[in-house]
Parts: C-alpha cells; structure tokens; sequence
C-alpha cells in the first residue's frame, strides 16, 4: 500500500443500510456503501474502528464528548478507506452530511 491519501470530503451512505445494532448503543451505524464523487463503494470488511473526543464547547471544566467515530474499512474496488461519522453536526452545517471520507490507500503492486 502507498502512503494514504487525505481527503475530506462527505460521503453519501447507501440509504437504509446503517448498522442498527451499534446504533442502539449510540454508535454510528456503518452503512454497507456508500457513493462518494458519483461512484458507488461497497464495505467490505472494517479493519478498525476508534473515535475522537473534544471539549465540549471548549469549556474549561474539561467535560468531552466524542465528537467523530472513525471506521477503517476495505472497500470492493481494493483499497483501503478511512470514513468518520460526525455525531453532531454543528449549527449551520449541512444536517445530512454526517458522514466523510477522511483517507484512500491504494495498492501499488496492482
């Protein structure tokens, strides 16, 4: 694999497919795909999963909360993606862009 490529830029998970059991648990719910610059991208295996907290509203009483769950995942075409989860979406953003494409690593031997 080559070194990964950073991104950022919002996803379109495939509608109706998010993991309901970890959404139950007040995890976000991993879709089976999603479409990211017109093309579809099918999930399939997670690699590892982690989530990242902040302050919340930087107050300095040191409260976190997590603010991004990240999902290391093999996608159909061969490469390797990192997608996040945003868990609040800040006033005025869009509301339906909870989910991002942070990285790519492709492989070199192919």
């Amino acid at each position: 694999m080559e070194p990964a490529e950073f991104v950022s830029e919002p996803v379109k998970p495939d509608f109706g497919t998010a993991d309901a059991a970890s959404m139950a648990r007040g995890i976000p719910g991993l879709p089976t795909g999603f479409t990211w610059r017109d093309r579809h991208y099918a999930i399939r295996a997670v690699l590892s999963s982690w989530k990242r907290s902040e302050s919340e509203n930087h107050r300095p009483s040191g409260e976190k909360y997590y603010r991004k769950h990240y999902y290391k995942v093999s996608v159909d075409t061969g490469e390797v993606m990192t997608l996040y989860a945003v868990r609040h979406v800040k006033v005025g953003e869009n509301p339906n862009q909870r989910w991002w494409l942070q990285s790519i690593e492709r492989d070199i031997s192919e």
